[in-house]
């Protein structure tokens, strides 16, 4: 304990300056996804701040950074619109939160374990992009789809692609000015503070980022005020004027609904889309440590059911761990998960005390921000290196990329994982099984586990043996053969007379995989050497 106080004790300068730099990218993001989900605006505040504050408390990892998800959307929207009320579904939010608690006691982690790494890459990869494509019209000042969406269908009808296409026709000057200066000035501090040494290296780009675009929009509204911004061409938070006109922002769950089937199937599935998104963030979280640290993903299961049960009990909208939160917070420079718990307190102290000063920042320098996030995600040196590796590699990348881009996270990762899956297979029969032919003088060699995915690529090798050949099948080596394996084996040594064939087979005296009791009599050996069958053991 001593010890942990003493590093965060350390770290308070490089996570004090990173968390100001998440404050000022989840900001926007909090009201955008509320507003995306039919929500109250400051239902996304609200839990902006429990996964900030809650979440940062008894999660396990020292990056992420949870809040309200983009992945998490539609179905918000959908359960919005299709249960009676607001509250009620604030209800299914704390189901969400106690399936998860359950979740994690049960240690449904472990499913984070078996993500590849190639799909974790890509994932980060597609995030990047997205972050790129989707930041391109808020750069230029047509702000027509609302902040953190990442889907490639927009709720406005439109996509990605034409998303920018629709931005390039109505660019507002100011905000173009804005975007290319802001984006340049990052770009250049970073080269110039790593030749520095010293409190420079402590100063984060992205709030002089912010004072530069706020700086500029309000010297062109000093100087011609018809060019400068409109207003929802800034930050938005709902301000009140009175500490009783604040408290009503929040709401309660309507308890009275418990008993309704619509709420527990709502609440299940926000569980489970929840702890999987949760699962691939802290995952991907990891990845980009420059320490390596590993989160136990059980513990942070159970620190996400806490914080939606609390978000769900005020009025706050269901929380995942966020991707684009945690890599802002790891490229800003934060060493612990105070910079998650200081960024939850400056969302509370801002929104409750100074919600009008923040509405003078332009949403053309947090689209910087988030922009050269996206770049430090992506880059051509990635794919070159997962090219390098193989298509075994490189095919679960692209293809997690592409879909991901073209879909949804979800859908992109799910696919990365078939594809790897289909990889994995494919590699597994080649140690599985090892096959040699010299002048038609067959061995095949079984190793390892034969599981039922290497049944196709046996069975089409022992169909080749020509006639008049013999075959060696050496199962010495094997831990474990599949039954269906075993009955195969057994089918071919039976007909190998049949095409003059000489099979034998060898197995392990320490090894009892009951080549002959667990058939059926008919696959057992004739007699008198018909079969040509020698069975010898080791």
């Amino acid at each position: 304990m001593k010890n942990r106080i003493s590093t965060y004790i350390r770290s308070f300068p490089s996570d004090l300056g990173s968390s100001v730099v998440v404050f000022l990218v989840a900001l926007p993001l909090c009201l955008g996804i509320a507003l995306g989900s039919n929500a109250p605006l400051f239902s996304g505040i609200i839990s902006g701040i429990v996964g900030g504050i809650v979440i940062g408390c008894l999660s396990g990892s020292q990056l992420s950074v949870s809040g309200p998800a983009a992945g998490l959307t539609a179905i918000v929207a959908g359960a919005i619109i299709m249960l009676p009320s607001f509250e009620v579904f604030l209800l299914a939010v704390v189901l969400c939160g106690i399936f998860q608690l359950i979740l994690g006691f049960v240690k449904a982690g472990v499913v984070g374990d078996y993500i590849p790494k190639s799909v974790i890459k890509g994932m980060l990869a597609a995030i990047g992009i997205i972050l790129i494509l989707k930041q391109i019209p808020h750069l230029i000042g047509y702000d027509s789809n609302f902040e953190g969406d990442q889907a490639f269908l927009q709720p406005d009808g439109e996509n990605t692609f034409t998303g920018i296409w629709s931005g390039l026709a109505s660019i507002t000057p100011v905000a173009v000015l804005i975007g290319v200066i802001c984006l340049a000035f990052q770009f250049y501090w970073g080269s110039f503070v790593e030749k520095k040494s010293g409190w420079l290296k402590l100063v984060p780009a992205p709030l002089l980022v912010v004072l530069l675009g706020v700086g500029i929009n309000e010297f062109v509204k000093w100087q011609s005020g018809g060019f400068a911004l409109r207003q929802e061409q800034l930050v938005t938070i709902p301000a009140a004027s009175s500490t009783t006109e604040f408290f009503s922002f929040f709401s309660f769950p309507d308890w009275s609904s418990i008993t309704g089937k619509q709420i527990w199937v709502t609440g299940v599935t926000l569980a489970l889309v929840a702890s999987l998104e949760t699962l691939l963030g802290v995952e991907a979280v990891d990845n980009l440590d420059p320490q390596k640290r590993v989160s136990p993903t059980n513990r942070e299961l159970k620190a996400q059911g806490v914080g939606n049960i609390v978000s769900g009990l005020i009025g706050g909208l269901p929380l995942t761990s966020v991707i684009v939160r945690s890599s802002a917070n790891v490229n800003a420079g934060a060493k612990t998960k105070m910079s998650t718990i200081y960024h939850g307190f400056f969302i509370l102290l801002s929104v409750a005390f100074i919600p009008t000063v923040l509405g003078v920042i332009p949403l053309a320098a947090l689209a910087d921000i988030l922009i050269y996030t996206g770049y430090k995600l992506t880059s051509p040196a990635l794919f070159k290196f997962f090219y390098s590796k193989g298509w075994d590699q490189f095919l679960p990348f692209v293809a997690t990329v592409a879909i991901i881009l073209f879909t949804d996270l979800l859908i992109g990762v799910l696919a990365g994982l078939a594809i790897g899956l289909f990889f994995s297979a494919r590699s597994n029969f080649k140690t599985a099984v090892f096959i040699v032919n010299d002048n038609n003088n067959y061995l095949i060699r079984l190793r390892k586990d034969v599981s039922i995915l290497n049944k196709r690529g046996i069975k089409t090798k022992l169909e080749a043996v020509p006639e008049h050949s013999s075959v060696l099948i050496d199962a010495t080596r094997a831990d474990f053969i599949d039954r269906d394996i075993l009955e195969m084996i057994h089918v071919f040594i039976k007909e190998a007379p049949q095409k003059n064939v000489k099979a034998e087979l060898k197995t392990s005296h320490t090894k009892d995989y009951d080549f002959n009791g667990a058939l059926h009599p008919s696959f057992q050996s004739q007699k008198n050497g018909k079969a040509m069958l020698t069975v010898a053991t080791h």
